[in-house]
């Protein structure tokens, strides 16, 4: 089924993880790929699902359906795909389990960046089925940015906190205020003060040991450059001393 731009996610959407919350309506994966449930009918015909983990969930899924969930890439799945799922292994999965699994599945950042990039999704035999919009791959793009961004203020972060710390724990081992005085003048509690002070040297001891610097001699000890020079050669030793040179007219 070709996707259009009028999809509108529900709750059960695959990509309505707590966090996707910043994609547009029309997401990619939206439902009702995960939405749809099974006729009515056919629901209350078919056994009840297991019990299982979401791991035993993803795990039978790749088992049932190799082509699409197995291998060590993702490809973009076709919309309505849970309805497919319980059509071809009725009973063995409840509407909770695939939705969950599914919101997973395409949430992963390993499957955006296939949804980026690719042009069709494919169904459970690993067959296209389907062209992705450009408007998805757009929007799987914008997550994806969203989500370096994201880290990037992390590592940041927790850098600046590092330095803090590395920055609190040489004061501390050098000052000569009072501990409340201390605490007062960098604006921690002395309950929180040992344990800044803990990761602290967690942190110093697991960094790498620094190279030293080369040492050089002191300027008094360096030998006088010009006394360490060779002699010049005096070849001009044994030469008479000039004289006065004779002129005409003298």
């Amino acid at each position: 089924m070709n996707e259009t731009s009028t999809v509108t996610p529900d709750s059960t959407s695959p990509l309505n993880s707590d966090d996707l919350t910043s994609l547009p309506a029309a997401q990619p994966d939206a439902a009702p790929e995960a939405g749809e449930t099974v006729e009515t009918a056919s629901a209350a015909a078919a056994p009840a699902a297991a019990e299982l983990s979401p791991a035993a969930v993803a795990a039978k899924l790749k088992t049932l359906f190799p082509a699409l969930f197995g291998g060590n890439g993702f490809k973009p799945v076709k919309l309505r795909v849970q309805v497919d799922i319980q059509a071809r292994a009725p009973g063995q999965f409840s509407k909770a389990q695939l939705s969950g699994f599914l919101r997973r599945y395409t949430g992963n950042t390993g499957y955006l960046i296939a949804l980026g990039r690719a042009t069709h999704r494919f169904d459970l035999d690993g067959n296209q089925a389907g062209e992705l919009s450009e408007e998805h791959r757009t929007a799987a793009r914008e997550e994806l940015a969203r989500r370096r961004a994201v880290q990037q203020e992390r590592v940041e972060l927790e850098q600046a906190q590092a330095r803090n710390r590395a920055g609190l724990l040489h004061d501390y081992e050098r000052t000569t205020l009072t501990l409340a005085n201390f605490c007062a003048l960098k604006g921690v509690t002395e309950a929180e003060l040992p344990g800044l002070l803990e990761i602290a040297k967690a942190e110093r001891a697991a960094q790498p040991p620094r190279e030293a610097r080369p040492q050089f001699a002191p300027r008094n000890a360096r030998p006088n450059q010009r006394d360490a020079r060779e002699p010049r050669d005096n070849k001009g030793a044994d030469r008479a001393p000039r004289g006065p040179r004779n002129r005409p007219g003298r």
